[in-house]
């Protein structure tokens, strides 16, 4: 049984409760991990802005994956590797998400622009990255600086319909995928939670055989199918339940905390 040297979590759903918090369990958890010589980070559709609060709480060393793991940066947020989405796609997405009604954000590397400040989840989000939107009247400035585009939408039934058009519109030219019920993530090609592990675990000379995951939503099937271990949240869809070697407690139970013991236990740490 290959030793775990490497522990890749999702944030929100997973690392964070409902209400964005960081656990004192989920904390000590992750010393613990320290301790035993085993590396951790954390990977997300956030940008990295919103990723930044969590670094020196949890002491992560290892760069961190924001847009889903299409961007790699270092602790101090400077960019070890970044990509854009395609003007053609970035073009043809902001045409489907509005033919769905969605809302559209689009990230930059560092602005979140909404042309919608009366959306419904863009305080969700304020509150979700600790950071304000820009407001502006015409997304064409930014056809070519696009990290990411999310469709905000409270028709969880709509969006995923919305999820399946634009996969078969885009194609190879960008990756879609739901981060939430309530948000159609849109990131550059051939990138995401899965080349982000493969990424650190050649970055720390490992195989991925020897990288635990942990998430709980479908873009975090990329990183379950390319490691040694994977975790879903007990609060997961079924289907990433399923594709997932193993099954934690909720986020509001500390299951994320319930994964790391579980993945020390199985390299024999007490």
């Amino acid at each position: 049984m290959t030793q775990i040297s490497l522990v890749v979590s999702d944030v929100d759903g997973t690392l964070l409760t409902k209400d964005k918090m960081l656990t004192d369990r989920a904390k000590a958890a992750v010393q613990r991990l320290h301790k035993a010589g085993i590396g951790f980070t954390i990977t997300s559709s956030r940008p990295a802005i919103g990723m930044r609060f969590l670094i020196e709480p949890l002491a992560i060393w290892l760069p961190v994956g924001p847009f889903n793991g299409s961007s790699i940066v270092d602790p101090e947020m400077n960019a070890v590797e970044q990509h854009l989405i395609p003007a053609s796609a970035t073009e043809r997405s902001l045409q489907i998400l509005r033919e769905f009604g969605a809302d559209i954000w689009l990230f930059t590397t560092d602005k979140w622009l909404i042309d919608n400040p009366d959306g419904s989840y863009v305080a969700h989000e304020q509150r979700t990255i600790r950071s304000d939107p820009t407001v502006i009247a015409d997304f064409s400035p930014y056809l070519t600086s696009a990290c990411k585009i999310v469709g905000a939408s409270a028709d969880a039934a709509g969006l995923e319909r919305c999820e399946k058009v634009m996969q078969e519109a885009l194609g190879s030219e960008a990756t879609a995928v739901r981060s939430q019920t309530y948000y159609l993530d849109i990131t550059p090609p051939g990138f995401n939670k899965g080349t982000f592990v493969e990424a650190m675990a050649k970055r720390l000379g490992i195989a991925t055989d020897a990288v635990a995951t942990i998430g709980d939503m479908q873009n975090d099937l990329a990183m379950f199918r390319v490691s040694g271990v994977s975790i879903a949240m007990g609060n997961a869809a079924g289907n990433v339940k399923e594709q997932a070697t193993h099954v934690t407690a909720t986020n509001e139970q500390d299951g994320f905390a319930e994964a790391i013991e579980m993945i020390l236990k199985r390299n024999g740490v007490e």
